[in-house]
């Protein structure tokens, strides 16, 4: 697990596929820890055209397939298990190599398709909680 979160942050671009407008849902909170960090990171979510963390607005885009990097970011993914396949499909169809699904956000099978399917396809406990101290301990960003 440690090579592919080494290879899910050493991205030069970051995406959270189920970002959202809300400070109280997991999807703002990990787009915040993004943007506390000063990464460049693509909110990604069907329901509205922007999400405003503290003082930044960002653009939104509807699916993995919008990227405008797709194979020099990692994404994120917080949205619910029914969904995560599809933007699963989604982000290996634009060339997405490294993904992180967050708790909550997959089962056996999403979990399973990302670890075959991505070159870094992390998944567990931990969340952006996980990414830090992973990030910590790697020495990187």
């Amino acid at each position: 697990m440690e090579a592919a979160a080494e290879s899910f942050l050493s991205s030069s671009y970051f995406a959270v596929a189920g970002a959202s407008q809300s400070p109280h849902k997991f999807g703002y909170q990990v787009l915040k820890w993004y943007h506390a960090r000063d990464l460049p990171v693509q909110p990604i979510t069907p329901s509205r055209p922007s999400i405003t963390v503290l003082s930044t607005t960002y653009s939104t885009i509807p699916s993995p397939l919008a990227l405008p990097y797709p194979v020099e970011t990692s994404i994120s993914i917080i949205t619910q298990p029914s969904v995560t396949l599809q933007v699963l499909r989604e982000a290996k169809d634009a060339g997405v190599s490294s993904v992180w699904l967050q708790p909550g956000s997959f089962d056996d099978e999403g979990l399973e398709y990302a670890r075959r399917e991505f070159k870094a396809g992390v998944g567990g406990d931990g969340g952006a909680v996980s990414e830090e101290k992973t990030a910590e301990a790697l020495g990187t960003k």
